[in-house]
């Protein structure tokens, strides 16, 4: 059995995880089958910027266990229906229990949908304009720690997504956000080397089939 170190914990079931994820069941869930998987569908990319940015200041637990909640005030989180939200689903998510509920945080979602759909006319998809900003092969370390991560803090294409982003209106999208959502979405693979999951997302990131890439950013 795999031993409990700085880069992993061990679960009941024997397997290696990464520092972070902790033993709450829907957190384990959620870093063995989501986290570092590359994601190339639309919706999912645009629910997590969104989110994200309602996590800020928060901890991404309490935003898991509300996920279900915003999924249903948020149409799916499509972006074509949120971006039709008009000042009565403001005042409705603001009487939701279920999600967060911070006015800039909702508006902001709702803005992004709108900016979201102006990325898909210009690149094709979303996907087509996160997945540029992409860590070059070559350019992250080959064996990631804590230690490393530590060192390392945010990918400097993080910065660049974040600025991106913000030249084309969305709100709530800093540095720090746009690398979590990097990290989650499987731009770059941050499980630590001895996590058990890791291959299974350098794996995925082989497989998969991303959308044309336009120009570098």
């Amino acid at each position: 059995m795999p031993r409990a170190s700085a880069d992993v914990i061990v679960g009941a079931d024997g397997l290696a995880r990464c520092f972070w994820c902790g033993s709450d069941a829907e957190y384990v869930a959620y870093h063995d089958d989501e986290w570092g998987m590359p994601v190339t569908e639309d919706v999912r990319l645009f629910e997590k910027i969104c989110l994200e940015g309602f996590q800020s200041g928060l901890s991404w637990l309490t935003i898991l266990r509300k996920r279900e909640a915003f999924r249903r005030a948020f149409s799916g989180f499509d972006p074509a229906k949120v971006a039709r939200f008009g000042a009565r689903d403001v005042a409705r998510l603001l009487a939701d229990p279920g999600i967060v509920r911070h006015r800039g945080k909702i508006e902001a979602a709702i803005g992004n949908a709108r900016r979201a759909l102006e990325l898909a006319d210009e690149f094709g998809s979303i996907a087509a304009f996160v997945w540029r900003f992409e860590p070059a092969g070559g350019s992250r370390p080959a064996r990631i720690t804590r230690a490393t991560l530590a060192r390392l803090g945010p990918a400097p294409e993080a910065a660049a997504l974040s600025k991106a982003l913000k030249r084309r209106g969305f709100a709530f999208v800093g540095p720090t956000t746009a690398y979590a959502f990097m990290q989650a979405m499987g731009l770059v693979n941050d499980h630590v080397e001895s996590c058990a999951f890791r291959s299974r997302a350098v794996s995925a990131r082989r497989r998969v089939g991303l959308p044309p890439q336009i120009d570098q950013p």
